[in-house]
């Protein structure tokens, strides 16, 4: 099952952009597009519920990389004109539940020891990226007038916000949030280090993980397994289903935030799939906590642990022990 996620397709899966012919969906009780409306909804989604287990094992280690991305992307994602699009791509980047991919790949740009120079700054761009099209996907996810939020998991409870805009305003802002994430990464590019195909790579490499063959599929996965009996892990084709959205939603991402990392940080071939896959292996964890009923977590979170571990073998020493707590926390969580 895995390692359908190691034969890249060649084709190129771009994320969406704003389309300013679709209609709007007006808001209730008449007023403009842009007309807030407030709507009590759980944020409890399973990055933001277990968020901090998941570097129980060393916390100062991810803390810092955390405040390293809050910080770039308060830099980068800031309300100017026109305001109309800025404040609520702000509002949304901000009020989404942080990922820890975008950690991940950070920590795989270090473990390279790719950290140190212009890499570590192009890995930080990446992060901020990565959490920027995390926050579009979570707002689509969670969209008001849509049946998804009902469909979905909900891992147990968590703080309740609201939607600040209109799902209008959501549906679009989140469309133009992955291009925007895609720029953050461009921008970033440095002729006099002679980054541009690191920089194209990893372009290439997070617009593959979003698109049809991988994010995406992953939550038609999810959609349709949750149509069935709930996610209780039991029958042999709802399995299939989960599994495949544990690869392609979270699984895929952290792929993709490890190997961007590693590409960033001058890895070789050879580091940077060893990365994909424990990439993979993260964020099939997380999947699985998420999913599988709790008879049955354990033994399969415990041999994706094993696989993770593994292809840390081979690197420093010093920086494997930071970078394999984000395996030990995951299985703090459930």
């Amino acid at each position: 099952m895995v390692e359908t996620l190691f034969s890249i397709n060649p084709a190129l899966h771009v994320g969406s952009r704003i389309n300013y012919s679709r209609p709007l969906l007006k808001c209730r009780g008449g007023g403009g597009s842009m007309r807030r409306v407030v709507v009590n909804m759980s944020l409890s989604h399973h990055h933001h519920h277990h968020h901090h287990n998941d570097h129980h094992n060393n916390q100062p280690y991810w803390a810092a990389i955390n405040d390293q991305i809050q910080a770039h992307l308060k830099k980068v994602v800031t309300v100017k004109d026109p305001v109309s699009v800025f404040e609520p791509m702000h509002h949304l980047v901000f009020s989404s539940p942080q990922d820890t991919a975008p950690a991940l790949c950070v920590a795989a740009c270090d473990l390279v020891g790719g950290g140190g120079g212009g890499g570590g700054d192009q890995a930080l761009a990446a992060a901020a990226a990565l959490q920027v099209i995390h926050a579009a996907s979570f707002t689509h996810e969670y969209l008001p007038l849509s049946d998804r939020p009902s469909l979905l998991p909900r891992p147990g409870p968590g703080p309740v916000g609201h939607h600040a805009f209109g799902p209008n305003v959501e549906l679009l802002t989140g469309d133009g949030m992955v291009p925007f994430g895609l720029e953050l990464v461009a921008k970033s590019d440095d002729p006099a280090q002679n980054s541009s195909n690191r920089i194209l790579l990893v372009i290439v490499e997070i617009t593959r993980a979003i698109g049809s063959l991988g994010l995406v599929d992953g939550q038609y996965s999810e959609l349709q397994c949750s149509k069935l009996d709930g996610f209780d892990g039991n029958g042999s084709w709802h399995m299939e289903l989960i599994n495949n959205t544990c690869e392609k939603k979270e699984g895929g991402f952290h792929a993709c935030a490890a190997a961007c990392g590693a590409i960033l940080g001058g890895g070789s071939e050879e580091e940077i799939e060893k990365l994909r896959r424990f990439g993979l292996y993260v964020g099939m964890i997380r999947g699985t906590l998420r999913r599988y009923s709790p008879e049955k977590r354990s033994k399969r979170v415990e041999e994706l642990r094993n696989l993770a571990l593994k292809e840390l073998e081979g690197f420093d020493e010093a920086n494997v022990k930071a970078i394999s707590s984000f395996v030990e926390g995951n299985l703090s969580y459930g």
